[in-house]
């Protein structure tokens, strides 16, 4: 039983498996079993755990997504938009009763 830790050039991930050796009859020569246990975290050096293959993604659903983030802001903005309108079209009444009162 080891630890082997090996790097994805994909992802830039460091993953750390636990390797156990055994002996294969039938091609006559040793073979290894790995199972995953996590990740190296790049900035402390730690291992995070993980349960592997993305499992956890598709099982439990995210509290807050970038997506509903966007998706709030641009309600946010929309609204803005429409009261800053209102705003501009009432200032443009009152400069043209002023440029009318003027004449």
């Amino acid at each position: 039983m080891a630890i082997i830790k090996q790097f994805d050039k994909r992802s830039g991930i460091t993953y750390v498996y636990d390797s156990k050796s055994y002996y294969d009859k039938e091609k006559k020569c040793s073979r290894a079993k790995r199972t995953l246990i996590g990740k190296v975290d790049p900035d402390t050096g730690e291992i995070v755990p993980t349960d592997g293959r993305n499992k956890g993604a598709r099982s439990k659903p995210k509290v807050s997504s970038p997506e509903i983030d966007k998706d709030k802001r641009i309600l946010e903005l929309e609204d803005e938009n429409r009261q800053l309108k209102l705003q501009l079209s009432a200032l443009k009444k009152e400069l043209g009763r002023i440029s009318n009162s003027r004449e």
